[in-house]
């Protein structure tokens, strides 16, 4: 089947075995403590995160591998999953069936899904937290799978995986600090919330912060509530949704909701974004312009400002170099955000950093700050050179928060310019047009050259003649 599609039945059944691998070294670990009290067990048990119903376990389903109707137990297991813990997993596994006719006949159906439980029973794959610590398993074999599949698939890749550098460098932009609500509006598998909410418990050691995100797609949806669930984040609140046709996201009924942060990484130029409803749209998101009918990438950054707490609300977005250059609507639109003071830094990323798409992207901030400048950064020329991938080293990510920190012009690297310079170029905000990255060749001594040439040419007569004397000692004239 199509890798896209086969993601989805991979990472559900990584979800199933992970629960169980989790649920069953807590009933270890309780058996040690309490062995001769089931009904202590029992208890303990109670005041898991989740529960586990016994049928519903990965073992059980592993155990009648050979017996018919494997597709239906799985399902069956998956939906009293979902049951028993419905507050956290409502109609995650809706999109999903095991059972559907996709996977074959029924004996072919029965048979490849034996073989899928017996490759997920392997060692290698033993996910209790006693063997594999904190490790991101959900976050780090969707990476996985998005690499070695949906990369060479022809899919759009990037439209639901952010590159885990760059969500660190968006999440360090955005500084997310304790009791901040942050929200993505395209969160795709939640990695980029995640990451924000990492930061504030490595610096705080607080839990105390709220995670809110919507997706459109109902696949990846799911995966944001498995993710979200298996990293215990329960303070979130994923919806699924279309962000710029319906957003979900409402403080009440009749406005959206204001958030500390805003990050996304949307998808790149959305040809049918909801151009023939933006203009009545009932929450003025896009009073300062419609974006244009087949690139949608202005509606996702108007959305992400009309969202964002005034005066004290912080935004970093992944986007397309067209963004900062277009004319015409977008033109329009960027000079408002400059003339309101709402654009803060523009930095260049380096190509190849994204899966399904080598054209090299920038990443746009807004904050509170004390001047009306924008910084321009090139951080285009600093990355890992990979196969098929660049990679942001942790160094490349240092330089850009330092410059970003200090707010300074660095030569051949960023630029601090002010409305009026950027009035001058019109309000295109193309990096080269401030930074400028030109190196001066260094100037050709042209005598020096010839002199070294004539050497060159006395040492090669002087070779010829010795190779000649050689030549005729052997006897070839």
């Amino acid at each position: 089947m199509d890798p896209s599609i086969y993601k989805d039945y991979v990472l559900t059944m990584l979800f199933l075995k992970y629960v169980s691998d989790v649920w069953q070294d807590h009933y270890d670990h309780y058996k040690a403590q309490y062995g001769d009290h089931p009904e202590l067990i029992e208890e303990m048990l109670k005041n898991e995160r989740f529960v586990l119903p016994p049928a519903a376990n990965f073992y059980a389903l592993h155990d009648a591998r050979h017996q018919p109707g494997n597709g239906e137990r799985i399902d069956k297991a998956l939906h009293a999953i979902e049951e028993a813990n419905i507050g956290k997993l409502r109609d995650v596994f809706q999109d999903i069936s095991f059972n559907a006719n996709k996977l074959g006949d029924e004996a072919q159906k029965n048979d490849i899904l034996r073989h899928l439980l017996e490759d997920f029973a392997k060692p290698e794959l033993n996910l209790r937290p006693s063997r594999i610590g904190q490790l991101d398993v959900i976050g780090n074999a969707y990476e996985f799978l998005i690499k070695n599949f949906a990369s060479t698939s022809g899919k759009k890749a990037g439209e639901f995986y952010t590159p885990p550098e760059v969500s660190q460098l968006m999440a360090l932009l955005v500084d997310p600090q304790e009791g901040d609500e942050i929200c993505d509006p395209t969160c795709g598998s939640g990695s980029l919330l995640m990451k924000c909410g990492q930061l504030v418990r490595q610096h705080s050691g607080s839990r105390k912060y709220a995670l809110y995100g919507q997706e459109a797609i109902g696949s990846t949806w799911a995966l944001a509530k498995m993710n979200m669930f298996l990293h215990g984040e329960d303070n979130h609140r994923i919806e699924w949704g279309d962000t710029l046709r319906n957003p979900k996201l409402l403080d009440g009924t009749a406005s959206l909701k204001h958030f500390d942060i805003v990050v996304a990484n949307p998808p790149f130029s959305l040809e049918k974004w909801g151009f023939e409803g933006a203009e009545a749209d009932k929450f003025s998101r896009f009073r300062r312009g419609v974006p244009p009918r087949t690139k949608g990438d202005y509606a996702f950054i108007l959305h992400m400002i009309e969202v964002m707490k005034p005066g004290s609300g912080r935004m970093a977005v992944v986007v397309p170099h067209g963004v900062l250059f277009r004319s015409a609507a977008e033109g329009k639109i960027r000079q408002k955000l400059i003339a309101e003071n709402l654009l803060d830094t523009v930095i260049g990323l380096p190509e190849k950093l994204f899966y399904g798409t080598g054209i090299p992207a920038a990443i746009l901030s807004s904050a509170r700050k004390a001047d009306d400048k924008v910084l321009f950064i090139d951080a285009s020329r600093d990355y890992q050179d990979g196969k098929n991938q660049n990679i942001l080293r942790e160094q490349d990510l240092q330089k850009i928060l330092a410059i970003c920190a200090a707010r300074q012009t660095v030569d051949k690297y960023a630029y601090l310019a002010t409305p009026a310079e950027m009035a001058e170029n019109d309000y295109n905000l193309n990096i080269p047009r401030y930074v400028d990255t030109f190196e001066e060749e260094e100037e050709i001594d042209l005598m020096a050259v010839r002199a070294e040439r004539e050497k060159l040419k006395a040492e090669l007569a002087m070779l010829e003649e010795k190779m000649s004397g050689y030549l005729k000692e052997l006897g070839y004239d």
